[in-house]
């Protein structure tokens, strides 16, 4: 659902003036001269070091033992290691001896009479090693002046940010890059932001009707649905600012940084009025206080509080909304929810049927589509599909139809990337064994039949044999139609469909295999959902928390979970043993070619090619009425 839009740069802020690039540039010819002066102290200091080392001659303590040996020196100087030694004919010579060699007393008793001991020296004289202290920290002195000066400015989006200051991002509202056109599938979600449009339009012509606007907006829905999407719509449709911002960039390890970042993001936004600010995922700041007896939470607490009193000073004329996206209102603090706040809540579901068409309409703009292509087939293929798994699979299928060399994309290339949507890419490297694709092929033939057997089940789409992602193997199925509400036995009928690997490997090779795993997962979690939320089991229409039951009652939810899933699998062994010389057969075929779709699998099936969900644009051009799950599984 989101277009692969990029957000627009923040405005530009203006040039600094005359006065400060001269300072700026004043700091810097310093610093430059001070660097200067600090490499001439240092080639001085060499230079003089060298002209004293001029007139001595290097040689080794052997050869100065020897010369006082031979009564030859006048003069010796010890500075730490280093002995400098002048003989007899003014010729001066240094050596270096070992660690702990003592040769004070042996140079007196060979009748060299000055012998001095001094502290070690670096050659350098005494004022040049001064200037250079001082040149090497005036230096960086200006340097870190700079860099104060910099991080302090208000220009440049690459300076440093002070540590209290708001992290929101503003987008430019002189050009909008996101509008209502550009966001489909929440139709009823845009007629009720309509409003907020007006009012950020018109200020006027609602106060003077004495009425006051919402001051927060939440906007709740699944991961995917277009929160964020549509609130950047709302600002773009006003042509107000829009602010931008996580709710965990509130939340630091140190008490009140939170706090001060939501004063000044709310500071700007009342400078910047009208505006929106947008909190994604607020969440991450806004969940129920008091539910931690320790401190630790204390920074969050804190973050929180200051949120909600920044929305109760709003006053009427700031004309300042806050929007706020979040997939779990339930864990926000209900202070948060009130009227005066978060008075107004946006609900973005899934889309439907028609949503996603137009989803896809949006998405398909700019894309070479074949005239052979059919959007409303594949929204009826992408039932459950998200805004942001549509516009995946529109961008899936124009790269695969740039790897392949084409020019246009095909309906197989649209139909292959709901599989890479769904599953994952194919992995044809992971090589396996014959028997390992024996398995694989009952196991999802197994499935396949199940669920092409039991009313209740969601249509079968394709079955294949090829990895992708995490599995050896996939079975495809979307619902018939939309709904929002499912029955006891459609969920149990799913139970069986999920056992249907595990029945058909038995059946076959008389052994199991790890590769139900994800299927006993999901369906365990499906029947436990039935005993503790739904009320769907002997145990009554009762909610049981999952920290609120005792040790008896928890035994029997297993014990129900348990009859639940066993009783699938026992319905999905009965229907495959049943249908076992299909259930052969079809597995046989598939390890050939691979890949079959739902209708190729009704021929193997029932004989005929029953009527399909691949082919319910057709059957409805031609009907009034739209043909029902009931009816496809009667048909067959």
């Amino acid at each position: 659902m989101e277009p692969g839009t990029r957000p627009s740069k923040p405005p530009k802020t203006p040039n600094p003036s005359p006065l400060r690039r001269q300072r700026a540039l004043a700091l810097i010819i310093i610093g430059a001269a001070l660097l200067a002066a600090t490499v001439v102290f240092a080639v001085l200091g060499l230079t003089a070091r060298g002209a004293n080392d001029a007139t001595v001659q290097q040689s080794s303590i052997s050869q100065i033992l020897a010369l006082a040996d031979q009564h030859k020196l006048k003069s010796a100087t010890l500075a730490g290691n280093t002995v400098t030694v002048t003989a007899s004919d003014g010729q001066q010579y240094v050596a270096t001896k070992e660690d702990g060699q003592q040769l004070t007393d042996y140079l007196r008793a060979r009748g060299v009479k000055n012998v001095s001991v001094q502290k070690p020296a670096d050659g350098t004289p005494g004022w040049v090693s001064i200037a250079m202290d001082i040149a090497l920290f005036g230096f960086l002195a200006v340097l870190v002046v700079i860099m104060l000066r910099r991080s302090n400015s208000g220009g440049g989006t690459s300076q440093a940010v002070p540590f209290g200051r708001s992290r929101a991002v503003r987008f430019n509202e002189q050009h909008p890059t996101i509008l209502f056109k550009d966001v489909a599938g929440v139709q009823e979600a845009k007629e009720e932001l309509q409003e907020i449009v007006h009012f950020l339009k018109y200020p006027d012509k609602f106060e003077k009707m004495g009425a006051r606007i919402p001051k927060g907006v939440l906007l709740v829905g699944p991961p995917g649905t277009g929160k964020t999407l549509i609130a950047r719509a709302v600002a773009g449709e006003a042509g107000v600012a829009f602010y931008s911002v996580s709710g965990s960039e509130f939340v630091e390890m140190f008490v009140g940084v939170g706090a001060s970042r939501v004063r000044d993001l709310f500071k700007m936004a009342k400078e910047n009025a009208p505006c929106i600010i947008f909190i994604d995922e607020i969440d991450a700041v806004g969940r129920q206080r008091g539910g931690m007896p320790t401190t630790g939470n204390d920074e969050r607490e804190q973050t929180l509080n200051q949120l909600l009193v920044e929305m109760d000073g709003f006053d009427k004329h700031d004309n300042v909304i806050v929007m706020a996206a979040t997939n779990r209102p339930d864990v926000l603090d209900q202070a948060l929810l009130r009227p005066g706040r978060f008075d107004r809540q946006v609900m973005l579901e899934k889309p439907d049927l028609a949503g996603r068409k137009a989803i896809l309409n949006v998405h398909a703009a700019g894309k070479p589509l074949a005239p052979t292509v059919s959007l409303d087939r594949l929204a009826y293929q992408t039932t459950g599909f998200s805004g942001a798994d549509l516009s995946n699979l529109m961008n899936e299928a124009a790269l695969l139809a740039a790897r392949r060399d084409r020019e246009l994309i095909m309906q197989h290339d649209l139909e292959e990337s709901i599989l890479r949507v769904m599953a994952g890419p194919e992995r044809k490297s992971h090589v396996l064994t014959e028997a390992e694709k024996a398995i694989v092929a009952y196991h999802e033939m197994g499935h396949a039949i199940v669920m092409r057997t039991l009313p209740g089940c969601d249509s079968v789409q394709k079955v294949s044999t090829i990895a992708r992602g995490m599995a050896l193997g996939v079975t495809v199925s979307v619902p018939v139609e939309d709904r929002s509400l499912i029955r006891k036995t459609e969920l149990l009928a799913k139970l069986a469909g999920l056992m249907g690997g595990r029945a058909a490997e038995e059946i076959i090779f008389g052994d199991i295999t790890t590769g139900a795993a994800q299927d006993i997962k999901m369906a365990t979690n499906i029947a436990r959902r039935m005993v503790r939320e739904f009320g769907m089991s002997p145990l009554g229409n009762v909610l049981y928390e999952d920290d609120g039951v005792g040790p008896q009652v928890a035994a029997q939810i297993d014990a129900e979970v348990q009859y639940l899933v066993d009783q699938a699998y026992t319905s999905a062994k009965g229907i495959l043993t049943e249908k076992q010389d299909k259930l052969v057969a079809i597995a046989e075929h598939l390890m050939r070619v691979e890949t079959i779709d739902g209708a190729e699998l009704d021929r193997l099936l029932f004989g005929h090619e029953a009527i399909h969900m691949a082919e319910r644009v057709e059957a409805e051009d031609e009907s009034d009425e739209p043909i029902t799950l009931e009816e496809v599984s009667r048909s067959a």
